[in-house]
């Protein structure tokens, strides 16, 4: 059994492209968001989509529950696929789900930039952000027998593979659009204060070297953009590190408040070294 992932950060469109990726490497199963899906059909698990705050719905998609990670694995034994696509965002994210339900970790990892143009992407981010509209890569029907509440629009797509230069039947994917109840537009009431110190204690936590030393907060519309001023230690890299960071945080706070984060813009005022810091 290989394993394969499909990432891409939230709402850029993984679940909508998730059943060409899985017909273009010949993937018998994909995991998707709680749920172990065959062709058109759920053979197990839970939608994270049906739940109602955004850290229930992180919970189940990483199959954090014994009892949901314990029936789709023992699914995954009795269906003995040739090959699985892990949809994620992150490849931390698809190897915790991998070891979850005791499969290999995946040997190739498929960017949704490999297989979305960027206007496609920018607009599955804006309705997602917007509407709140979420896709479950399964038919209509499947959706609104076992989820009603959250059903919102089935969507057909009739999509040509070609092979060599040869051009197949086009193929059908038919696939929901569903509305959860934590994307629903509702007022989170969060003191800035308390998220100034949730981006501190992050930073702590990814580098206790780094000095802060000034935070800001700002809501707009598309979500919460912050500003953080530091120092710096002599020897990080400042592209790679600072972008991890950034990532680090955004992760970390929309995990734990389930807000969504615009952008968190680093400002570096100046490199330290350790006379500067022993003095």
């Amino acid at each position: 059994m290989k394993t394969l992932a499909l990432v891409g950060e939230s709402g850029t469109g993984k679940s909508f492209q998730a059943k060409f990726v899985a017909h273009r490497y010949h993937a018998d199963l994909i995991i998707d968001d709680g749920l172990l899906i065959r062709d058109s059909r759920i053979l197990a698990g839970r939608s994270a989509k049906q739940e109602k705050s955004f850290l229930a719905a992180v919970k189940i998609a990483l199959f954090d529950d014994k009892a949901h990670r314990d029936e789709a694995a023992r699914r995954l034994l009795a269906e003995k696929p040739r090959r699985i696509l892990i949809v994620g965002t992150s490849e931390k994210m698809v190897n915790k789900i991998a070891m979850r339900l005791q499969i290999l970790p995946p040997r190739k990892f498929i960017k949704i930039e490999d297989v979305s143009s960027q206007a496609d992407i920018e607009k599955a981010v804006r309705i997602r952000r917007i509407e709140g509209k979420h896709v479950i890569p399964v038919p209509g029907i499947e959706v609104r027998k076992i989820y009603p509440g959250i059903f919102f629009e089935a969507i057909s797509i009739f999509k040509k593979k070609s092979d060599r230069g040869i051009v197949s039947m086009p193929r059908l994917h038919e696939k929901s659009l569903v509305k959860p109840e934590y994307s629903k537009r509702k007022k989170t009431i969060i003191s800035e204060a308390a998220l100034n110190e949730i981006v501190i204690n992050c930073i702590n936590e990814y580098n206790a070297h780094i000095k802060i030393k000034k935070t800001a907060v700002r809501e707009t519309p598309q979500g919460y953009c912050f500003v953080v001023t530091i120092d710096i230690p002599y020897g990080l890299r400042l592209s790679g590190d600072m972008a991890a960071m950034q990532s680090y945080i955004i992760d970390n706070i929309e995990y734990f408040t389930g807000i969504l984060i615009e952008e968190v813009n680093v400002i570096i005022d100046r490199i330290t070294v350790e006379e500067d810091s022993a003095s």
